[in-house]
């Protein structure tokens, strides 16, 4: 008796990891994985205090599989609270199992507020969109910007960076990633800092001018 209950515990199990399984799989059915996107982000990309089929990169799946033929996998590898050097730190790994042909790269804003000089951020950025760009990826990148409270000193090399980086590399970037997002009644939590779940098509589609060109771009 007691073998015949483990037996029917251990199907059970299985019967459980398998229904967790499906939402995944559903998801990548049909996306060429060949062909994925990577994602590596912070919060604003990791659907923070929000429902994650509400995220923005989410969404950015669901429209590729409407739009892209065949569509690729949106591999979204954003952490809350990921700082440029945590992401430089994780994406070899990154690039060496997912093989993409496009990174999005959207990171600065903890940087910014643990008090990184512009010049350190730059110099993580850069590692990394040269390492993406060895690795055979185009990369998009997606900037972000400060309160006011950080001045205009700050705030201005903060830009410059960003900036810099896009025209030193030829990548594209969508200066500010919650334009016409960010101070609106609404569209942001209460912490001010984080776009609500409202929000986030607004976000896809400053996202989607810049992005959808690099989906059947060839390679560097």
């Amino acid at each position: 008796m007691y073998r015949a209950r483990m037996g029917h515990v251990a199907r059970m199990m299985w019967l459980l990891a398998a229904l967790l399984l499906l939402p995944a799989l559903a998801c990548a059915k049909g996306a060429d994985t060949r062909n994925a996107v990577l994602v590596v982000g912070d919060s604003l990309s990791a659907a923070h205090n929000i429902p994650a089929a509400s995220g923005w990169v989410n969404l950015l799946q669901q429209r590729v599989n409407q739009q892209v033929k065949p569509p690729p996998a949106v591999i979204n590898a954003s952490i809350s609270g990921e700082t440029t050097a945590g992401a430089l730190t994780r994406l070899p790994a990154l690039l060496e199992k997912h093989r993409p042909s496009v990174v999005v790269i959207e990171l600065g804003g903890n940087d910014a507020l643990r008090g990184l000089t512009p010049a350190q951020l730059r110099g993580n950025l850069e590692k990394m969109i040269v390492a993406s760009q060895k690795a055979g990826a185009r990369v998009l990148l997606l900037g972000i910007d400060v309160p006011p409270n950080y001045g205009p000193a700050y705030r201005d090399r903060l830009r410059q960076a960003y900036a810099g980086l896009a025209s030193q590399y030829k990548v594209p970037l969508l200066p500010f990633l919650l334009e016409g997002v960010a101070l609106k009644p609404g569209l942001m939590q209460s912490d001010g800092l984080h776009p609500t779940a409202a929000a986030q098509p607004q976000v896809l589609d400053n996202v989607w001018p810049l992005l959808k060109p690099l989906l059947k771009a060839p390679a560097p």
